[in-house]
């Protein structure tokens, strides 16, 4: 498989993907079987003082969050986005919900990629369907 441009950053925490190659492949096809092309995607690890604080300033919300997602795209079906993703969040909630901080991850990481894909989950009936894209795109993963 050619070099994906899907890359990894960690912004003021320690922090490496697991399978990286893999990850990226997974990610990759999700954006296949929606029919989007793929510029490049992001994804930007920190803490959650860090995402707190990109919350406050771009989205005037003061509250803590696990994801944040920025669509850069200018042309409809094209992917190019960054989602930056609170380690901190990842491991509380992966406790709270009795999952593996890495099932947690990849959980969050399907969903900063539906938002660029175009789903919403504001609402209840949003919230109902993006729980249910998040399941199918972790059950295509072969980690």
């Amino acid at each position: 498989m050619p070099e994906l441009p899907i890359e990894f950053f960690a912004e003021d925490v320690e922090f490496e993907v697991k399978n990286e190659q893999r990850v990226k492949e997974w990610l990759f096809e999700i954006i296949e079987n929606y029919s989007f092309e793929l510029e490049s995607l992001n994804y930007i690890f920190c803490s959650d003082e860090y995402l707190h604080q990109m919350n406050v300033e771009y989205l005037d919300h003061d509250t803590l969050t696990d994801v944040i997602t920025f669509d850069n795209s200018d042309v409809e079906g094209v992917i190019e986005g960054d989602v930056f993703i609170s380690i901190d969040r990842i491991v509380d909630n992966a406790a709270s919900f009795h999952i593996s901080p890495e099932e947690e991850l990849h959980r969050v990481m399907a969903h900063g990629l539906l938002h660029l894909l175009g789903f919403e989950d504001k609402g209840e009936e949003n919230q109902i369907i993006m729980r249910s894209k998040e399941d199918a795109c972790l059950q295509l993963r072969r980690l």
